[in-house]
């Protein structure tokens, strides 16, 4: 397999497809860490943050999602605005650069709530602000009466730093229609993350995979981050996000696989890493999601972030993960096993110390 060509020019769709099919994959593995080596060498980042996720009511009911519940239920929440505060000053007490802010779609919110929350975190404490999805923005824009473009800017100057690209699942909308068909349409993803970037709102970008879609939709979500990478340079880092299956409405009624295979896990960060060479450079292995030992095989296969401490992180674990927050001693020594050198970072991947 002849690989460095894709180092000269590019790889193209049908070739990146070629490779998920694949059988023998250890030489792509390999070509993968090649690159991840030449891009960022062997410093593997982290950063020290804290997830907030404010409500677990939600109306969108996403079919993968066991995070949400309707407003009666016994575990519903909404957390108030002191106490949102509250946790972010904790945070910031506890070493965090960043706080995360996310939550269900619930009626009450619109962008001037979120405008609310972001004025009185910034008021109190001087942390970076990352929150509110595309999906977020574009649902509180509507109860405000707001085009997205407007509630982005209000959002922006009432102190939001960066943005999830969560939401995005798999951008193809016969996918969305099977699994989250209230959510909005990929041309609709597409124009809030580029609108956020024109406005110099960084964002991550994100793939869920392992449910309902094929290799194919992969590759063309893939490529289309890329597209949206080489226009804005908007993007902080891709994130892979394997869907966690097990309590899954949409597993539970059989309508999806039992999420991605390891092998499968360890191909998309190999190919993401070749797709994305010289565009996007980043590449983050969830341990919510993988769990320890798999992010340690995916810092060898193209990745070269591990996320962040989270300190608090519901959504993952109410789909079944077992592991929802990680010390900073522990995240560094699982990048010491693997012989990599671990550093701190902040959402921007500046780098604030080496290990």
């Amino acid at each position: 397999m002849d690989l460095i060509k894709f180092k000269e020019r590019g790889i193209k769709k049908r070739e990146a497809l070629d490779l998920f099919y694949e059988e023998d994959f250890y030489d792509i593995l390999k070509f993968a860490d090649q690159l991840r080596k030449e891009e960022v060498g062997d410093v593997v980042t982290y950063v020290v943050n804290r997830n907030i996720n404010f409500t677990n009511i939600c109306y969108c009911n996403c079919k993968f999602c066991a995070f949400h519940v309707p407003e009666e239920d016994e575990k519903a929440y909404f957390l108030d605005i002191k106490e949102i505060v509250k946790k972010a000053i904790e945070a910031k007490q506890l070493g965090c650069t960043e706080v995360c802010i996310q939550g269900g779609l619930h009626p009450k919110i619109d962008t001037y709530y979120q405008a609310e929350i972001l004025k009185a975190i910034k008021e109190r404490v001087d942390i970076h602000i990352h929150a509110f999805s595309p999906m977020e923005v574009y649902f509180a824009a509507e109860n405000a009466n707001l085009d997205v473009e407007e509630a982005l800017k209000i959002l922006k100057e009432s102190g939001l730093d960066s943005m999830p690209g969560t939401a995005a699942e798999i951008l193809d909308d016969e996918v969305r229609e099977k699994i989250c068909p209230n959510k909005i349409k990929t041309k609709e993803w597409v124009y809030i993350i580029k609108k956020a970037h024109s406005l110099g709102i960084p964002t991550t970008s994100t793939m869920m995979y392992g449910h309902v879609e094929d290799y194919k939709d992969w590759v063309n979500h893939l490529f289309l981050l890329r597209e949206i990478q080489e226009e804005t340079k908007g993007f902080t880092e891709f994130v892979p996000l394997s869907f966690m299956y097990k309590l899954s409405p949409l597993y539970r009624d059989g309508k999806s696989r039992a999420g991605a295979s390891g092998i499968e896990d360890l191909k998309v960060f190999a190919i993401s890493r070749i797709i994305f060479y010289r565009v996007l450079k980043n590449i983050q292995a969830s341990w919510v999601k993988l769990g320890k030992k798999l992010v340690q095989v995916s810092l060898r296969a193209g990745a070269n972030d591990v996320g962040g401490t989270l300190i608090e992180e519901n959504i993952s674990k109410s789909a079944g993960a077992t592991v929802s927050s990680m010390s900073i001693e522990e995240i560094k020594e699982m990048i010491r096993q693997v012989n990599l050198k671990p550093a701190q970072r902040d959402t921007l991947y500046k780098l604030i110390r080496y290990d």
